[in-house]
């Protein structure tokens, strides 16, 4: 039998934060561990040799996401590869153009790349790439976001909003109701938004970040 290797099992942590919607320092916090356990850079010691995460730590992830052993196991070996789709891709700074989704904020038409990323429930979520800074420090330059445009929206959601003027932002949502959606914005530079309900086309919520 062929022994574990460092990269299979650091893989299937990714994998086990990608199915858990989670990044790897979102895994780590919601299994109780410091948000840096599964930070790429923990992987190696500074003198070059590779880090294996200890068993707790896996064993906490695992419970975390209610997720099997055995399931863990299928993440190590090619088979994880099976929970791998393609979603489409635009660059943020596209997004606000004409063409792109239709009024119920799904992605439509041309001009869409596309990128393997693990399966979600939604059949019709799209990736985002972040350009420039002024998400920070929630997102930076380059950041892809997976945005479910059918999942439910709550208060305290990151969430893409797109308005009538074409404009498109990544705010966190602080209350909607019939009249107006008030937004928080995620840079501390930016100041928050209160939107009428009239003046927005669509609403969804962020449901992966990679970081």
């Amino acid at each position: 039998m062929a022994m574990l290797t460092h990269n299979q099992i650091w893989t299937a942590i990714d994998r086990l934060a990608a199915r858990a919607k989670l990044t790897p320092s979102g895994l780590a916090k919601k299994a109780g561990l410091d948000p840096t356990t599964f930070n790429k850079s923990k992987r190696v010691t500074p003198e070059g040799r590779p880090r294996w995460p200890s068993t707790e730590s896996v064993a906490k992830a695992l419970q975390a996401t209610s997720t099997k052993f055995d399931t863990f196991v299928t993440l190590i070996t090619d088979g994880g590869k099976a929970t791998m789709h393609n979603v489409p891709l635009i660059g943020f700074a596209q997004a606000g153009a004409g063409g792109f989704f239709d009024d119920g904020g799904f992605p439509v038409g041309k001009g869409w790349e596309e990128i393997a990323f693990p399966a979600v429930s939604d059949e019709h979520a799209y990736a985002l790439e972040i350009s420039g800074d002024s998400m920070k420090p929630a997102y930076r330059d380059g950041d892809v976001i997976i945005v479910s445009p059918g999942a439910t929206v709550r208060k305290g959601d990151r969430v893409v909003v797109k308005t009538k003027d074409g404009e498109v932002m990544v705010k966190e949502l602080k209350r909607k109701t019939a009249k107006s959606v008030e937004l928080k914005s995620l840079n501390a530079e930016h100041r928050d938004r209160t939107l009428p309900t009239s003046d927005v086309v669509w609403v969804a919520r962020i449901v992966w970040a990679s970081q």
